[in-house]
């Protein structure tokens, strides 16, 4: 009988030795990816610095005038006048602010049988038809005391 316990606590060395095996070299596995995954974020990284420092000579001001004096004739560029900027209160409103439009019978009548079906609906569609004309088109607005430029809200990332 004792031989048969050595062999079945040698099996049980045996298994514990593989199996701590396996997972050693499954961590060394993830530890390697670990490494690759930064070295890739340490690129991305290394370039967007390249692109910011590439952005700052492309947008010097000296550079963009005499690109703006060497292609004058064919640009026809203009200063930007003073009266020309907008505050954010100014600008158009959002895509998902714009009211739908109505859809008229001439358009629908390109599309057939939308035509016979809109003319047996009932006044809900009339009402609806009639709400959305109700609703009244924003309007910019208007240009009151000069704010400061640092209160204004333009939906920017936060910080």
């Amino acid at each position: 009988m004792l031989k048969t316990f050595d062999l079945v606590l040698i099996g049980v060395m045996t298994a514990t030795a593989a199996v701590t095996y396996t997972i050693k070299h499954r961590a060394e596995l993830k530890l390697e990816e670990v490494h690759r995954l930064e070295a890739e974020i340490k690129l991305e990284k290394d370039t967007i610095d390249l692109l910011k420092a590439d952005w700052a000579l492309q947008s010097q001001p000296n550079r963009l005038e005499r690109l703006v004096k060497a292609y004058n004739d064919e640009l026809k560029l203009q200063p930007t006048e003073s009266t020309a900027l907008v505050h954010a209160k100014e600008l158009p409103m959002l895509k998902s602010e714009v009211p739908v439009p109505d859809v008229t019978e001439a358009k629908a009548s390109a599309k057939g049988a939308t035509v016979a079906s809109a003319k047996s609906a009932p006044d809900t569609a009339k009402g609806a038809q009639a709400t959305a004309k109700a609703q009244p088109i924003p309007m910019p607005a208007p240009r009151g005391e000069a704010e400061d430029a640092d209160q204004i809200e333009t939906g920017s990332v936060e910080e």
